[in-house]
């Protein structure tokens, strides 16, 4: 049976559930093969949760100990107290990191909002990651703003709601209406009802261009080629990261902004390739 064929349930089912408390609040993570070499470290997009990574962590636990967090303020992960954004995040970050593993530094693959976290992190506590892999990350200021997003009312119904999800998966998440399943508008609603940050300020700044001078380790880019936060500017993203010591820049065909989830066997192959 492979990775794709195996329900949330059952990847859940081969994951150990770790809760972890810091100084900044109970972290939730999720580890396949902890004993396996080279722990990958992943974080994911912005109201999301471990599951971001859903088609991913098998493949990848197959060659690496493979830890996913669920970001402090979504997911299961308390919020820490005045949190709001990205800089706020990298510090209880780095408290957990601390104590699964001590100094040691790490591969950490950052998806969107959690590409932000990892910049940050990375030019805070540069001896922490060992290589950066950004994946359809914000914050270069040249992300597109997405127009035809839909907000929720407080009397919506269940099959409004659901609506809504679908709407703006495919305004930003996704490139094909059929990936949009049953079961993915299920997950959806379950991350997004967990989201407590409510500011995404970052997102749309240019912050990631100088917090790079400060990042020391080698860094890779993978992007979806229809990825809706860069219609028009894909091709700029590899010249703003130019600052930093970017090893590899890869751009998946047939993908959007979640190209972990739209093309994973691809993606899978080309985070290791850079990896290995």
């Amino acid at each position: 049976m492979t990775s794709m064929s195996l329900s949330l349930s059952q990847i859940l089912a081969l994951a150990e559930r770790i809760e972890l408390q810091t100084p900044c609040g109970l972290q939730v993570w999720y580890v396949w093969n902890r004993t396996g070499a080279d722990p990958l470290v992943l974080l994911h997009g912005g109201s999301g949760s471990w599951n971001h990574w859903l088609r991913n962590v098998i493949p990848l636990s197959s060659k690496r100990a493979v830890w996913a967090l669920d970001t402090p303020g979504l997911g299961d992960s308390e919020l820490p107290s005045g949190a709001l954004d990205a800089d706020d995040l990298y510090h209880p970050l780095e408290q957990g990191l601390q104590l699964l593993f001590a100094d040691q530094a790490l591969d950490i693959a950052g998806f969107s909002f959690g590409g932000l976290i990892a910049g940050f992190l990375a030019a805070a506590y540069a001896q922490r990651v060992k290589r950066l892999v950004l994946v359809g990350i914000p914050g270069l200021g040249l992300s597109d703003q997405i127009l035809n997003m839909r907000g929720f009312r407080a009397d919506m119904t269940g099959e409004e709601r659901r609506a809504v999800h679908r709407n703006n998966l495919l305004a930003i998440m996704l490139q094909d209406p059929n990936m949009v399943t049953e079961e993915l508008l299920d997950m959806q609603e379950h991350n997004v009802l967990r989201d407590r940050l409510r500011r995404r300020r970052i997102a749309r700044s240019d912050a990631m261009l100088q917090l790079q001078t400060r990042w020391q380790c080698p860094v890779y880019g993978i992007w979806g080629e229809n990825d809706a936060l860069y219609r028009g500017s894909l091709p700029l993203i590899q010249g703003r990261l130019s600052a930093c010591d970017l090893r590899g820049f890869h751009v998946l065909p047939d993908a959007g902004h979640w190209v972990q989830y739209e093309q994973p066997q691809a993606f899978n192959r080309v985070l290791l390739q850079s990896l290995c």
